[in-house]
């Protein structure tokens, strides 16, 4: 059919209409990219895409992420106009409490929304990691006969997000990657929020992507029929690179008064509403207007986009029937494993068995892990040699082996957890990832949106104390632990031993909403064969419980995690028959339990209570009380060998029983 660009220019005039309208209605909000990249959003939604407003995660849709998460009315107009359940009372209900159109996207909220976006950057990696998921299905389900996986990741971004490092990280990434299916599109307006970009920003962005891998086109944003042009092109391009769509735009377009300057960024704008509204031609005492001839398109438009959808679940049909193994995995990824399951899977660890650390001891979990969970996959930040996470059974995942299982994402922690979320958004495979934990600092912000998305990615962070030894303070996550414990929704695990290990591994890939954890030591610690495997297995699952009980009258009780869980055993033999121990591999997962079996654990009774971690002390008074003590180091460590700072910092087993006899 020929596409009536009358048609979808009066649309972007609507659009911006529409942004105009709820802007202004909540006096808050940003108007720059939604005026400014109108034209932009009506070839997209109103003619390129493949999507179905009916099936919002349709597995076989394009990806459209909004990196520039500001610009939310953007994404919104679009979205209701192409016939997603967001109706105009939800427009008109922009950033107010309990709304659908909250004032950055936000994941599992609005249909439609792909992801949660705001924090600049974000999005770019989100889609990079979409865009991976992509050539993994790809790869893995396609066959000959049938083709179920061939969609393509679009990113909307500005200046802000292409200035952020996890952009560049991910655009990186992406481009040694040969991500063809990857679409970014440049909102190149030359403004900033503060100023215009000329005054942060000088560098040649053609020059820039070539130079990192990827094909570059640079369009006028404003002409429709050039934006579908340079999509399509984009989307049958054969040179397996990436894709950049610069798109040069007047930020604020429709707003005389503040168009190209930074003052369009924002709601600044508002305030010329009515006359923006008439040299839009929208009618003055209509707003939030849309006209029937646009309605009437876009109704049109989602018919086709249904029947598109529906061929392809027949294709999805055949293809069940075909490749009854390729389906039976597919399946996996709607329901994951047990706890018990996953722990069925794992051997129990022999007694005389020797480890070079918790992490050691996640290795070998992992392996049967692996088995387990087909569509769990791996990666480390250039550390598979010290993180141990590497999936023995596969290859690594690169343009010449698209079903690898294990990702090199190079030294580029903030973009490997940034592309993890997006692998997590997409929804198909299980996405774990590895560095020390010390630099979860550099990968923090993309776990708090794992958070706050409730995004089942499992993070595998080793070397987690002092105990890293001669490489020093820099290296030695004195106060990491609490300060992820802080981050609601997301969950710590630090096991004590490889038992312990095994339960933390089935805690965090039985989890399906929300990111958790597992903190692995590099010094090696002993098997607390004293305690029942079962027991350490099953009592990780809850968060803490009782690992050595008192055989007389309770006295005391010592509380400890990760490697300190051995001190405490060794604690409690000098200390006396009354004397409990108690691992606290997760207080998360503590917390949660029921206030009985919490009693059971720490019975209020009991107030000589001293609790040990070689970190920072101030989350274990909670669980010790206003007469009891902590063991911990409030200060940064030292380089020399760990045995040495833990005898220097005090994390002993003599300091313990010394503060349990002070009692």
């Amino acid at each position: 059919m020929t596409l009536p660009t009358d048609i979808l220019a009066k649309a972007a005039n609507q659009a911006r209409g529409l942004a105009i309208d709820a802007v202004h209605k909540c006096a808050s909000g940003h108007l720059g990219l939604p005026l400014g990249s109108a034209e932009v959003g009506a070839a997209l939604f109103g003619s390129a895409l493949v999507h179905c407003p009916d099936q919002p995660r349709w597995r076989n849709r394009d990806r459209f992420v909004l990196s520039a998460g500001h610009g939310s009315m953007f994404l919104y107009s679009w979205l209701h106009l192409s016939g997603y359940e967001i109706s105009l009372d939800d427009l008109k209900a922009f950033r107010q409490l309990h709304s659908i159109t909250p004032g950055h996207p936000e994941f599992r909220e609005t249909p439609g929304v792909e992801c949660t976006t705001g924090p600049l950057g974000q999005g770019i990696a989100n889609a990079v990691g979409m865009a991976v998921a992509g050539k993994m299905a790809a790869a893995r389900f396609n066959t000959a006969e049938h083709t179920l996986f061939d969609y393509r990741v679009v990113c909307l971004a500005g200046d802000g997000c292409m200035q952020e490092g996890v952009a560049l990280e991910a655009m990186e990434f992406a481009g040694h990657q040969q991500l063809d299916n990857l679409i970014l599109i440049y909102d190149a307006n030359d403004v900033t929020l503060d100023a215009m970009a000329e005054k942060t920003q000088s560098l040649n962005i053609t020059a820039r992507f070539k130079a990192i891998g990827w094909d570059v086109q640079t369009i006028d944003g404003h002409d429709i029929n050039a934006v579908i042009k340079a999509f399509k092109k984009a989307r049958r391009a054969k040179s397996g690179k990436p894709q950049l769509i610069v798109s040069k735009t007047l930020i604020g377009k429709g707003i005389p008064e503040v168009a190209g300057t930074a003052k369009g960024h924002g709601e600044g704008g508002a305030k010329f509403s009515e006359g923006a509204r008439a040299g839009l031609g929208l009618p003055a005492d209509q707003h939030f207007f849309v006209s029937d001839d646009v309605r009437d398109y876009f109704a049109a438009h989602k018919k086709r986009l249904v029947r598109a959808a529906n061929k392809w679940q027949r294709t999805y049909k055949a293809w069940r029937a075909a490749n009854p193994e390729k389906a039976a995995e597919l399946d996996t990824s709607a329901k994951a494993p047990t706890a018990e399951q996953l722990l069925a899977a794992m051997p129990v660890f022999p007694a005389d068995a020797k480890h070079g650390g918790t992490r050691a001891a996640g290795r070998d979990v992992l392996q049967p892990l692996a088995a387990e969970m087909p569509l769990l996959i791996g990666g480390s930040a250039d550390l598979y040699g010290s993180t141990l996470n590497y999936i023995a059974s596969d290859k690594d995942f690169d343009a010449s082996n698209r079903t690898g299982r294990n990702i090199r994402f190079g030294i580029r922690e903030h973009a490997m957890a940034s592309i993890a979320n997006g692998i997590a958004y997409d929804g198909l495979f299980r996405p774990s990832v590895a560095t020390f934990l010390v630099f979860a600092d550099y990968s923090r912000p993309a776990m708090r949106l794992a958070a706050l998305a409730k995004l089942p990615v499992v993070y595998i962070y080793t070397h987690d104390s002092i105990g890293v030894g001669e490489d020093g303070p820099t290296h030695q996550p004195v106060e990491t632990i609490s300060a992820l414990r802080l981050i609601p929704g997301f969950e710590v695990i630090r096991p004590g031993d490889a038992e312990e290990v095994a339960g933390a591994y089935a805690a965090a890939l039985a989890r399906t909403e929300g990111p958790t954890l597992i903190a692995l030591s590099r010094q090696a610690v002993p098997l607390l064969n004293e305690i029942p495997a079962e027991t350490r297995r099953q009592g990780v699952l809850k968060g803490g419980y009782v690992a050595v009980r008192e055989t007389a009258p309770l006295t005391h009780i010592l509380l400890a995690t990760g490697t300190e869980l051995n001190l405490a055993v060794a604690a409690a033999k000098e200390l006396g028959a009354g004397v409990r121990v108690v691992s606290m591999p997760s207080m998360e997962r503590f917390n949660r339990q029921p206030v009985e079996y919490r009693e059971s654990v720490l019975p209020a009774a009991c107030t000589r209570r001293v609790a040990i971690e070689a970190g920072v002390t101030p989350l274990w008074h909670r669980y010790v009380g206003p007469q009891g003590k902590v063991i911990g180091i409030d200060r940064f460590g030292l380089s020399a060998p760990g045995p040495v700072i833990f005898k220097e910092l005090g994390i002993t087993t003599e300091a313990l029983v010394a503060a349990g006899r002070s009692l």
